[in-house]
C-alpha cells in the first residue's frame, strides 16, 4: 500500500490541506494569520488565503517523516535566506508562533502528540496521512500509468 514516502510531497500536502480545511474543526487560522509573515526572511505575508491549512498539512507530514521532532528543528526547516542590502545573505529560522500554534491545533485534533523527546504522530494521524497518500497514488496511476511499476501495489488484496 502506498504511504507518505511513495507519493510526491506537493500533491500529498495539497490533499491533506483540503481534508483539514473541510473535516477537522480544531484546525483553523488564528485572527492574526492574515497579517503575519511566516518568518524573518520573508518580505510579505503569504498570498494564498488557505496558507494556514497548507502549513498544518506540511507540519503533519514533517512530523510523520522525522519522528520525534521539536520546534527548533521545525523552525530551521521552514526558515530561509534573509536578504541583506549591503551585506551578504544569512540564514534565518522561520517564525515560531506560527509553527507552535499549528502544532497545538494538530494536538487538539489528536493527530500528533507531545513526548519528552519531541512531537510524534499518533496512530490516528498516521492513518489519515496513509489513507490520503493511497488516494493520491491511485490518482497518479490513473494520470500516468507508467508509475504503477514504481509504486507498491495499489489494489487491496481481499
Amino acid at each position: 500500500m502506498a504511504t507518505v514516502f511513495h507519493v510526491p510531497a506537493d500533491k500529498l500536502i495539497k490533499a491533506v490541506a483540503e481534508y483539514l480545511k473541510e473535516n477537522v474543526k480544531e484546525v483553523k487560522p488564528p485572527p492574526w494569520a492574515a497579517y503575519v509573515k511566516t518568518g524573518f526572511s520573508r518580505q510579505r505575508p503569504p498570498a494564498d488565503p488557505d496558507w494556514w491549512y497548507v502549513r498544518c498539512a506540511s507540519l503533519l507530514r514533517r512530523v510523520y517523516i522525522e519522528g520525534p521532532i521539536g520546534l527548533t528543528k521545525l523552525r530551521i526547516h521552514y526558515g530561509g535566506r534573509k536578504r541583506g542590502r549591503m551585506r551578504p545573505e544569512h540564514f534565518a529560522p522561520a517564525g515560531g508562533a506560527i509553527i507552535r500554534n499549528a502544532l497545538h491545533q494538530l494536538e487538539q485534533a489528536g493527530l500528533i502528540e507531545r513526548t519528552p523527546r519531541g512531537r510524534v504522530i499518533t496512530p490516528k494521524g498516521r492513518s489519515l496521512l496513509d489513507r490520503i497518500a493511497y488516494k493520491v497514488a491511485k490518482e497518479l496511476v490513473k494520470e500516468i500509468p507508467e508509475l504503477k511499476k514504481y509504486l507498491p501495489p495499489i489494489e487491496k488484496k481481499v
